[in-house]
């Protein structure tokens, strides 16, 4: 198993600036960004799980000045891009920190001398909004690989966040560093067909309401339309990235469900019609949408299926999951009852073959990790 490390060093503990051979901003082009960002003075901010950065160079190190307004954990893949399990984790919080990402100890033995590093966070936006200011390095920047042939965009809740999926139990509590976005059904999907991919998550929110709340307050419906979560002075359209999905997939309701009361039906479809038709207006009305109704209440999936069945709107799709015939409560919960990795994988493995077809991207023969 690869050892697991957690770096950050303040701006003044670094070595002098003046030994990097090359600092560009974090919105240089040689740079790949998968994600919603605000830009500013070349640094990039952002706050959605899964939100990554591919950095191509060649030298022995890596650094990244950057800001958080909490505490976010980012994983560090070096020269292992499609690897389940990162290089590093590293841990960013304060204002103008230098974490380093790679070391002259992590590459020594390595032969390659152009290194590609992928850099995702695996906390939420709960945990903190994160402004990446600029790469260092001892020798120079390459351009990294562009986005992918395939891209797929997801839109859920905590189950797309990863929350609670690296705690040995589902009777621990959830803490940020048990959250995980790298190890979500999400990413799995997306290791399994190649594909790049942005996570529009948040936990415990819904369609029409949220976790233990009967109140229509700051929804996915809503979130959807930002950029940054909850924030709504920054608003999103698809034209202000080049990433275009090939497939969008919700997997929403759960907490819509999570009280007593059942959502009022016409509410909830209202909801999911505003989300679907935000999803065509950004990339078409022939755009594929799956929509997973998850079966943790008959009523949930039946909500889900009678929408889609009925929302008038080209090419959307549903499946039917069931979580309490999938998930093992020994060997598949983490936090708070939610999936971890092996429950995360099961996920995984029931929306691959529905992509599949309706992409015509067809199985590959490789394993679902």
């Amino acid at each position: 198993m690869k050892k697991i490390i957690f770096l950050a060093l303040s701006l003044i503990a670094l070595l002098p600036l003046r030994l990097m051979a090359e600092t560009i901003p974090a919105t240089d082009s040689r740079l790949t960004f998968v994600g919603r960002a605000l830009k500013s003075d070349g640094a990039l901010t952002f706050d959605f799980p899964a939100t990554y950065f591919r950095v191509a160079f060649t030298g022995k190190s890596l650094s990244m000045r950057v800001s958080d307004s909490k505490r976010d954990f980012f994983a560090v893949w070096i020269d292992s891009p499609t690897s389940a399990e990162p290089t590093h984790i590293v841990e960013v919080k304060g204002n103008d920190t230098i974490i380093p990402l790679i070391v002259p100890e992590d590459v020594k033995k390595s032969k390659i001398k152009e290194h590609l590093v992928v850099i995702q966070k695996r906390t939420e936006a709960g945990c903190g909004k994160t402004t990446v200011h600029e790469f260092m390095t001892d020798g120079r920047f390459l351009q990294a690989p562009a986005f992918k042939e395939r891209q797929i965009e997801f839109i859920g809740d905590s189950y797309t966040c990863g929350y609670g999926v690296d705690a040995p139990s589902r009777r621990d509590p959830f803490t940020d560093e048990t959250e995980n976005a790298s190890r979500t059904y999400a990413s799995i999907v997306s290791r399994y067909f190649d594909a790049d991919y942005m996570a529009i998550a948040h936990s415990g929110r819904g369609i029409c309401r949220n976790a233990g709340s009967n109140i229509p307050w700051e929804v996915m419906t809503d979130i959807y339309q930002y950029t940054i979560d909850r924030d709504s002075t920054t608003r999103w359209s698809a034209d202000q990235s080049a990433f275009r999905p090939d497939i969008t997939v919700i997997y929403l309701g759960t907490n819509d469900f999570s009280s007593y009361m059942m959502p009022d039906f016409n509410k909830f479809r209202k909801g999911y019609l505003r989300l679907l038709s935000y999803v065509k207006n950004n990339y078409g009305e022939d755009h594929p949408v799956l929509c997973v109704a998850s079966r943790t209440s008959d009523y949930q999936f039946m909500y889900i299926r009678d929408v889609v069945n009925n929302c008038g709107l080209k090419n959307v799709h549903y499946l039917g999951y069931f979580p309490a015939q999938h998930h093992s409560t020994d060997e598949d919960l983490g936090a708070g009852w939610h999936p971890n990795y092996n429950g995360q994988q099961k996920i995984a493995y029931s929306i691959i073959p529905y992509i599949a077809t309706i992409t015509g991207w067809g199985l590959q023969d490789m394993p679902v990790k």
